[in-house]
């Protein structure tokens, strides 16, 4: 299978750096062809420019000439059949670096198309067929649900609707972090191993 792995924490030595090494030697082990993006260390911006809401749908070879630095995450977006993405939920989502990543890469013609005459987008990377969370809570999973969790409806409604009708999302979350020993953090590395062997053995 190949595997498109996107990670999102400043420091290599956190327990989402942690996260992040443990499922790409689990990949790399279970045989599967993995790409990687670590978007705080390649320097990702997040910020989605004027020049690309004034040509948020229009040709895309000609917005990747004006955008060359998203040529390879488009790329590895397509050219994948699992897609895999690493963070810590911070204010109940995705880090900024990432929402940015999803707001300038899922771009028209690359994710989806608005046919002529219609009124409903049509999804294009149907290439994707399994979507993966592993991310990370400082609080219990009751208080992230009274907050609505805002970030795992991107996840698996918002982005998943750009993948093939039949994809496959599977949300590892680990909870409560900020009060875990580090015997419950070892536990919890280990429990998310488990998780991910299953799911791409």
């Amino acid at each position: 299978m190949k595997v498109l792995v996107v990670s999102a924490h400043p420091s290599s030595t956190s327990f989402v750096g942690s996260l992040r090494e443990m499922a790409l030697n689990q990949l790399q082990q279970l045989g599967h062809e993995v790409r990687h993006h670590d978007l705080y260390q390649e320097s990702f911006s997040p910020v989605f420019t004027p020049y690309e809401r004034l040509h948020h749908v229009g040709n895309i070879d000609e917005k990747l000439e004006h955008l060359p630095e998203l040529v390879p995450y488009v790329h590895n977006l397509q050219w994948c059949d699992a897609l895999v993405l690493v963070y810590p939920t911070w204010w109940g989502a995705q880090p900024a670096i990432l929402k940015g990543w999803i707001d300038r890469v899922f771009m028209n013609e690359v994710a989806w198309v608005l046919p002529e005459g219609e009124a409903r987008i049509r999804p294009l990377l149907t290439n994707v067929r399994r979507l993966v969370v592993l991310t990370t809570h400082g609080s219990g999973k009751f208080l992230n649900s009274v907050q609505g969790e805002s970030g795992k409806r991107i996840a698996l409604r918002s982005i998943r609707a750009m993948f093939h009708s039949r994809v496959r999302t599977h949300w590892i979350g680990i909870y409560k972090l900020d009060t875990s020993s580090p015997a419950q953090r070892e536990r919890k590395i280990k429990n998310a191993s488990r998780r991910l062997h299953r799911l791409f053995d």
